[in-house]
């Protein structure tokens, strides 16, 4: 099963969200008649530093649903023990009028030709049935380049299950970091992002698009496959059927959208942890944290304690968090 879309939607998934208000969902109740649901699980790990220093390291899921909230105990006590959060972007991005500009200029073509110029003669014409089928004018469609409409499907795919952009636990966790008024940064910009997914190959930007559209027929599968294994807290799952299975069959996109921001991060985060006593939380897609390519991994590797933080969690529920790390997840403490 081919999850390129649905990666580099969750990977890169901030910038996509238009700068729209976040609403406020912290302790939304559910409709009347339906049964609370347990909080979701959560992906979270604590690093510890040498002069007292600690990261909570959270994994987003950039679009979610009413009922996801309110969060895990676990989650609150981190947010109350951090002084300061960290984002992929910063708040003051994330919500900009500029951003939805930004991507509109960077998803148009420049190059004279048209989007049904470099399809093949499928692709155009599943992109012209889904069109139709969605009241899209297919002109609007033709003078804009391949990566953009094939993540503007695969979101609204997941919107129409229900997952919302507004609703991302990054944008919660904004909103409520300026009600309790600390400090929240990003660890990248705007710019940097857009120039990621439009830095992506012709043949990516085909493939991308190809796939969003064979998902279109599937219907909503993969998202709730996908969504259900982040409430579980389920990192192997997340791990093994999504990014693995991108690692694989897309190397080069993958080491650009996931590898090297991973590491690019690590000198900011390295530095909080070199700091005296305090806590930050850290909020970025779930995506980065796993695996040995993730975070977790990259600053155990460096000599840090990093330690998973699941009351949920119980050991015969995860069994394959026993598999060695070269095939499992980053989800095992090191103590």
């Amino acid at each position: 099963m081919k999850w390129m879309a649905r990666a580099a939607a969750l990977l890169l998934g901030s910038v996509m969200l238009l700068g729209a208000p976040a609403p406020s969902l912290a302790r939304q109740a559910p409709a009347a008649g339906t049964p609370a649901k347990a909080p979701p699980v959560p992906l979270l790990w604590k690093a510890s530093g040498p002069r007292g220093a600690e990261l909570y390291l959270l994994g987003s899921f950039h679009l979610l649903r009413a009922d996801d909230y309110p969060l895990s105990a676990d989650v609150d006590a981190a947010f109350d023990a951090s002084s300061q959060l960290l984002f992929e972007l910063a708040p003051e991005e994330m919500n900009s009028p500029a951003l939805a500009t930004q991507m509109a200029q960077a998803a148009l073509r420049r190059d004279g030709r048209l989007l049904k110029d470099e399809l093949d003669a499928d692709t155009w014409r599943r992109l012209q049935d889904y069109a139709a089928a969605n009241g899209l004018p297919i002109d609007r469609l033709a003078g804009l380049k391949p990566w953009f409409v094939g993540l503007t499907i695969s979101l609204g795919q997941m919107a129409r299950q229900g997952l919302d952009a507004q609703a991302g636990l990054d944008r919660h966790l904004m909103a409520r970091a300026a009600t309790a008024g600390k400090p929240a940064r990003g660890l990248e910009s705007a710019a940097a992002q857009i120039a990621m997914l439009d830095g992506m190959s012709g043949e990516e930007q085909r493939q991308l698009l190809r796939e969003a559209l064979e998902q279109v027929d599937k219907g909503d599968e993969q998202s709730r496959r996908l969504h259900d294994a982040w409430r579980r807290g389920d990192d192997v799952t997340l791990w093994r059927d999504m990014a693995a299975q991108m690692k694989r069959d897309y190397p080069a996109l993958y080491r650009r959208i996931n590898t090297e921001r991973n590491d690019a991060w690590l000198a900011p985060l390295q530095e909080r942890l070199q700091a005296g006593p305090g806590a930050t939380l850290v909020v970025v897609g779930a995506l980065h944290l796993l695996g040995s390519d993730g975070v977790v991994e990259k600053l155990r590797a460096r000599g840090y304690r990093v330690e998973r933080i699941c009351s949920a969690c119980t050991p015969s529920a995860h069994p394959a968090r026993r598999a060695p790390a070269a095939t499992a997840p980053a989800a095992r403490s090191r103590n």
